[in-house]
């Protein structure tokens, strides 16, 4: 009897375990594809980012829909995604982050923001690499210059080491994202690349899945 029950407890705890597993892997997906559309609907804009910043850049993370979890100062969070160039210039599989902590102050309310940033330097680079990193602390980062044909060499471009557009309602806005963390999401990781380093994925070792498609095609489309 207890051999039994054994056998049944077992075959409860695995298909719940399926069943959150196949959930991250949605969860994991609709991202991936959430953050193509952003991307694409950014760059469709006016106000767009500047091609210059987008050539030069190593790595282009999106978090669409970050959110403001207390009014007026409070703590942000949101889940994306990063991706990098490899060796032979085309970007990678998409590697799976959270953003915790930093103020939104008043320049959103409590609305939700899509985020997009640039990693313009090795140093930048390098930090996606770690478990996780404090913006404006481990690396320096600025609200960048809107509009694709805007100069890239503004005081902000030329000095931070990231920089940060937002993007709330249609209408591009101001955000001080200094004090927020990013880290690596090592679930959304988990279920969608199984046990792989971001270390692999980020340097193109991982085939990009289907759901980044739209994300890296832009992003092809817009870099050089």
């Amino acid at each position: 009897m207890k051999i039994k029950q054994l056998f049944v407890s077992l075959a409860l705890t695995l298909s719940l375990l399926g069943t959150a597993y196949a959930s991250d892997r949605e969860e994991s997906i609709s991202r991936a594809q959430k953050a193509g559309r952003v991307f694409k609907e950014v760059m469709n804009t006016p106000e767009g980012i500047p091609s210059g910043l987008l050539n030069t850049a190593k790595c282009i993370a999106v978090i669409p829909g970050a959110k403001k979890i207390a009014f007026v100062v409070g703590v942000s969070e949101g889940k994306g995604v990063a991706t990098c160039r490899n060796e032979a210039g085309s970007w990678s599989a998409p590697l799976f982050i959270a953003l915790k902590g930093g103020s939104f102050g008043w320049q959103i309310g409590g609305s939700s923001t899509d985020l997009v940033l640039l990693f313009m330097n090795d140093r930048a680079l390098n930090s996606l690499l770690t478990d996780k990193f404090k913006l404006g602390a481990d690396a320096s980062i600025a609200a960048g210059p809107v509009g694709r044909d805007a100069a890239a060499d503004t005081d902000a471009a030329m000095s931070a080491e990231i920089l940060s557009y937002s993007r709330s309602k249609g209408v591009f806005i101001g955000v001080s994202l200094t004090g927020a963390v990013v880290e690596e999401d090592v679930t959304g990781n988990e279920s969608m690349y199984g046990d792989v380093n971001r270390h692999e994925i980020l340097k193109g070792r991982v085939p990009a899945p289907a759901s980044a498609d739209v994300l890296l095609r832009e992003l092809e489309a817009q870099t050089k």
